[in-house]
């Protein structure tokens, strides 16, 4: 499984569980109870593959650390995602977003450039281009504003073709 590949089922436990105003823990537990993620494969090729631990525990840190940081995460958000309030952004944008800004802030293995280009990339196959380019503009902003500035455009291509290609293996 490719980090892109936990990433998108991280950010889809992360939805499901802040829109329902569930456990992220229990979620986890029975989103991965073997005989329901078996299931899960013949609605979507994104779960054709159960995770192995590092994967497993890859997809656990984001889901847990972007929940128990949602509310400095979505501080950010609604700093840099300017005349918006938080309950106007789309769900899916929302969860993308969060998921990102925990990877650079929480998560010293994932590169910022990669977290980025990610999200982005992941948004486009849930939202509208304008939603895309908002996500976008979000997450740029806060880069600038939290970190002095955007990781180069090369070294950002770069970081995010690694991972694509990037087994998460044991």
């Amino acid at each position: 499984m490719k980090r892109t590949t936990a990433r998108e089922i991280a950010i889809q436990i992360g939805f499901a569980a802040a829109a329902n105003k569930l456990d992220p823990a229990q979620v986890l537990d029975d989103f991965f109870a073997k005989e329901h993620y078996d299931t899960l494969s013949t609605e979507d090729e994104l779960f054709g593959e159960y995770p192995n631990a590092k994967q497993m525990d890859y997809i656990r840190r984001l889901v847990t650390l972007t929940a128990e940081n949602r509310s400095e995460i979505d501080g950010f958000i609604e700093r840099y995602a300017k005349g918006w309030k938080i309950e106007r952004i789309s769900r899916t944008a929302l969860a993308v977003m969060r998921c990102a800004i925990c990877e650079i802030i929480y998560m010293d293995d994932v590169p910022n450039s990669a977290a980025i280009n990610e999200a982005v990339e992941l948004c486009k196959g849930y939202d509208e281009p304008d939603t895309v380019a908002f996500v976008n503009g979000v997450l740029g902003g806060f880069m600038r504003g939290e970190y002095g500035g955007m990781p180069e455009a090369a070294v950002a291509e770069d970081a995010s073709s690694e991972e694509k290609s990037e087994e998460i293996g044991e």
